[in-house]
Parts: C-alpha cells; structure tokens; sequence
C-alpha cells in the first residue's frame, strides 16, 4: 500500500492557503534541530523551496532519489516534489520558501527560461566556484531582512530578491564549474509521467476531463496513472485533478472580482451551485465564505 506524503507549508507546520502571496526565511538548524535533524519525506503544493548549506552535509531524499550534499551546495525544492533530509548536526546555511506560481508568473515576464530553473529539483555543487557562494549569500541576508521588516512592499521586495537569486541559480545550473544533480530526481520514468500530467492538467483542467483521458493521453490504464500519483505525489489522479481546480478557484475568488457565477462559467462548471458544492466539499467553505475569510487575512495578517 503507497504511503500518503505530508503536505506542509514549512515542515511540521499546517499546509498554508495555495493562493497566498508569501515567503519565509529560516536558517537550517531552527527547523531541523527540534527534529533531531532528520526531515521525513513531505511535500509543498504550492511552495518553491531553496536551501544553501554553508557548513556541514546532507542526505536529500527527492522523488525517490537519494542524494549526497556537502557544504557548499545549493538545494531547490519546486513545489510537489517529494522531498526530506537527514542534515548532520553541525549543518548551517539559509532557507527561503515562497510561493511558486507568483515566481513563475514573474519569471515568464522578465525571463522566461527561469521557469524551468524553478520546476527542476536541483542539487548544485559549488565547491568547484569559490565566487558562487559569495553571489548568493548577500541575496539571502537580503531576503532575511526583508522577512523581519514588515514594511510597505514586503512581498514586492521579497519576490523581486528572490527572482534576482533565481537567476543565479540559473547562471550556476547552465556552467560547469558547478555540477548539477537533477537527473536522479527528474528522469525516473514515473517522475517524467508526473510532469507530462501535470501539464496536461495545467492546460485543460477547466474542461475537467476525466481521469482516463488524461491517462489515454499519457498511454496508460486510468488504474496505472492514479497509481504513480499515489507512489509520486500521494494522492490518486481525481484528487490531483480536483486539487488543480480548486487551488485556481481559491486564487480567482481571492485576487478577481469575478462573481461566484462568473468563476463557476470561467472554470468550466455547468452552474454555480454545483461549482458551490463542489468548493465547499474540497475546502469546507462555500465561495462566498473562503473569499470573505482570505480577504481579511489579507487586509490584516496578524489575525491569520
């Protein structure tokens, strides 16, 4: 029987709303230290994850792989892939998380291949580049302090550093003076099934087809596809499916005016009150309600 992978916001904590504009900053020990080091394998819907360990190693454990990191190196978690560590106890080293779609979002206005350099899952190696440690650790402190400040702009500011140390990560997968590690983690068969799912869900699950056309078009059994979704994500195909529709209903109802009637057409629903039940079911509110609710936690973040 497939395990169900945790789904956290930051491990150990509740899973955060998907359609939330945010990033955090930690250092490595404050998370990894009250659990004796060790990070079981979970997983971040919407959450794009970078750690930079400065000091000490690490067993990363993504989509199955098992990989070996030593200090310097950069790590890149993108949202849903399944991850863990096993840090020794002298680890250190910064870690930002941040909300994944809002980075795609910008990178496909200002640089469109950091798309990509987001969605891989990434172990780079700089001991070889003395300089690569020394250009990304200014934008983390940066981001650090822009974490502890609370000022107008936070996110802007937030979002804009962590686009700039995007493109570092870019600059340091494309040399070769740092190595690497993506294959292990991207070219497993059922990894690759994963991604050619996922992008077919991205580009039609507002016609809400069923599970065995995705399958058909991925060339398997509707039973094969939900069992890799299972072994992979931790959830069969339908609720990945039924995930992808709500977490854009979430983000409409949050960052639109649309009507609940006007979403239900736009998501490809038959009438609102079914598109209603169907919200409620998923997420225990009713539209109207889940956006009143995100609404004043936007306008003020400490009652949240």
């Amino acid at each position: 029987m497939a395990t169900r992978i945790p789904n956290y916001a930051l491990y150990g904590d509740q899973d955060a709303p998907a359609w939330s504009n945010s990033f955090n900053f930690e250092w490595i020990p404050q998370r990894s230290a009250p659990y004796q080091w060790e990070i079981q394998v979970h997983r971040h819907d919407a959450f794009v994850q970078l750690l930079l360990l400065t000091a000490g190693s690490s067993e990363v454990r993504m989509n199955g792989a098992r990989i070996p990191a030593r200090a310097p190196c950069l790590i890149m978690v993108p949202a849903g892939a399944a991850h863990g560590f096993h840090f020794s106890p002298d680890v250190d080293g910064p870690v930002v998380t941040a909300t994944q779609k809002v980075l795609e979002s910008l990178s496909a206005i200002l640089m469109p291949d950091l798309v990509d350099t987001i969605r891989t899952p990434r172990v780079i190696a700089l001991s070889e580049d003395p300089g690569a440690q020394a250009s990304l650790m200014p934008l983390f402190l940066a981001i650090e302090h822009e974490s502890r400040t609370h000022n107008t702009g936070q996110t802007a500011a937030g979002m804009a550093l962590l686009t700039a140390l995007l493109v570092q990560v870019a600059r340091l997968a494309g040399t070769g003076a740092s190595t690497g590690i993506a294959g292990p983690t991207t070219g497993s068969r059922k990894q690759r099934q994963i991604q050619q799912f996922r992008a077919l869900l991205d580009r039609d699950f507002r016609h809400h087809r069923p599970v065995q056309g995705y399958a058909d078009a991925l060339g398997l059994t509707a039973g094969q596809l939900s069992r890799i979704c299972r072994e992979v994500l931790g959830m069969s195909a339908l609720d990945v499916i039924n995930a992808r529709l709500v977490h854009e209903a979430q983000r409409e109802l949050v960052y639109t005016v649309s009507s609940v009637k006007q979403l239900a057409a736009e998501l490809g629903f038959e009438d609102d009150a079914y598109f209603s039940r169907f919200f409620k079911r998923h997420t225990g509110l009713s539209p109207r309600e889940f956006r009143a609710q995100a609404l004043a936690q936007l306008a003020n973040p400490s009652t949240a």
